[in-house]
């Protein structure tokens, strides 16, 4: 609200334009950056170039939650006044995704040594709202008459941050009143403030958890096999007997809202007689409690190992009772508890037979990580592979919709993985506040400039 960043992104994660009225990606790694030439700075002067550039080469030199952003960024070249050419030192997919970090001022800041400086308590912006007021437990926020979309009606005239030393004090004024919005990921609000006075929307996190099946192990490398387990696994009771629902259950990376995951039908459901079907279709036999298979003469027993982190106890209880669910079903799954090290170790190296992941979510759709070289599973797939290459050169809406609707296809037939569950991310709101909420992980302000008490 008071920093503009270069790209923004909507409620269901998509980039648009922000700072930056235009992008392109020249080659692999170098893009070029149009920026819009009506923005001016509170204070006045004019948003340039030089901004850009003096923002992305502080990031690089200070250490910032937004330094991960530009981590890859090995020049700034300031074209003209409006126009930046950013180099990176790899490819990155959908780097404008990573744009996303508010820009500062050059002429108010340069020189400055941020950690001690009076400027911070009457920053310059190009958002929304500026600072007016810096107090020891609140700050306070009006209109910013400079703010370059004129378009737009700001109907708060003023908006007050509360400070506070502890979390308790926190709910605790909430439950008072005196807050109108909290954002919190915290599986217990309604034993701090109750359920009365405010209504809240609840989100899936960022926090995904997930199976990863090393492909190249004799079993796994069988579609069948990995089909069945997806069968054989019923998310809803892992979420309700382990976190009491306080999770929401996850058929895919991007079925948190982000566009491009919307109206994927990527699981195959929990189906425990498809489980015994396809691996009969595929001439595995039930003896003894046990699946096995015969293959050159030799009958092999389906026993597989499940890495899970020691040190993560609901990691534990889910990876326990993910093998009850397999062992009814004749899948033996041996789970090994391995300390940090040992787990990272046996990740890199692609050590395991199946192993129990979380991963914190990228604004960006990039799934690389999933189906890019390299990835976690071992997973090759030749259209996988091609689709990969496709997405990441094009920003044509209508192709990715396409490819990442044959992504989720693919997924859903060939299983590399088994999407769990997410966490809960809640945004908590008064009673008292009207107008349209529809936060998401990334920014809960959507739609602020029609709210009112």
């Amino acid at each position: 609200m008071i920093y503009d960043p270069l790209v923004t992104l909507t409620s269901d994660y998509k980039a648009e334009p922000c700072l930056a009225k235009e992008w392109a990606k020249q080659s692999d790694n170098t893009y070029l950056i149009k920026l819009r030439e009506n923005v001016r700075w509170s204070d006045g002067q004019k948003f340039t170039s030089e901004d850009v550039k003096f923002t992305i080469d502080r990031l690089k030199e200070i250490s910032s939650i937004y330094s991960y952003n530009v981590q890859y960024v090995t020049e700034v070249e300031m074209i003209d006044d409006y126009t930046v050419k950013i180099k990176l030192d790899r490819e990155v997919p959908f780097f404008e995704y990573q744009l996303t970090f508010p820009i500062l001022s050059n002429d108010y800041y340069s020189g400055t040594d941020f950690s001690n400086t009076d400027k911070n308590a009457s920053p310059v912006g190009t958002g929304k709202y500026t600072i007016t007021e810096v107090q020891s437990s609140y700050l306070v926020l009006t209109k910013n008459t400079s703010w370059w979309q004129k378009e737009v009606q700001l109907t708060p005239e003023k908006i007050t941050v509360n400070l506070y030393s502890s979390v308790g004090e926190l709910y605790n004024s909430f439950k008072m009143g005196n807050i109108d919005l909290i954002a919190t990921d915290n599986d217990n609000l309604q034993e701090y403030v109750g359920t009365i006075g405010y209504g809240v929307k609840e989100l899936k996190g960022r926090e995904h958890t997930f199976l990863a099946f090393n492909t190249q192990n004799y079993f796994l490398s069988k579609t069948e096999v990995r089909k069945a387990i997806s069968y054989s696994i019923d998310k809803e009771n892992i979420v309700s007997s382990i976190f009491n629902n306080k999770c929401f259950t996850s058929n895919f990376p991007l079925d948190y809202g982000n566009w491009l995951g919307q109206d994927q039908d990527a699981s195959s459901g929990y189906n425990l007689e498809q489980a015994k079907q396809v691996l009969v279709d595929n001439k595995w036999t039930y003896r003894s409690g046990y699946w096995q298979i015969t293959e050159n003469y030799r009958t092999e027993r389906l026993v597989l190992n499940l890495l899970v982190r020691a040190s993560d106890a609901s990691k534990i209880l889910v990876a326990e009772n993910i093998k009850q669910q397999l062992d009814s079903q004749g899948i033996r799954i041996n789970i090994v508890q391995a300390n940090d090290s040992q787990y990272n170790e046996n990740m890199n190296n692609r050590n395991f037979d199946i192993a129990l992941c979380s991963m914190t979510l990228s604004t960006s759709p990039n799934l690389s990580t999933y189906f890019g070289e390299g990835n976690i599973a071992n997973y090759q797939n030749e259209e996988m592979t091609n689709i990969m290459n496709e997405v990441k050169n094009t920003s044509d809406e209508n192709i990715l919709k396409e490819k990442y609707k044959r992504i989720g296809e693919i997924y859903k037939t060939e299983v590399p993985y088994i999407s769990l569950y997410n966490n809960k991310y809640k945004v908590a709101y008064s009673s008292e506040l009207v107008g349209e909420i529809n936060p998401n992980w990334f920014y809960q302000f959507y739609g602020i400039e029609g709210w009112y008490k």
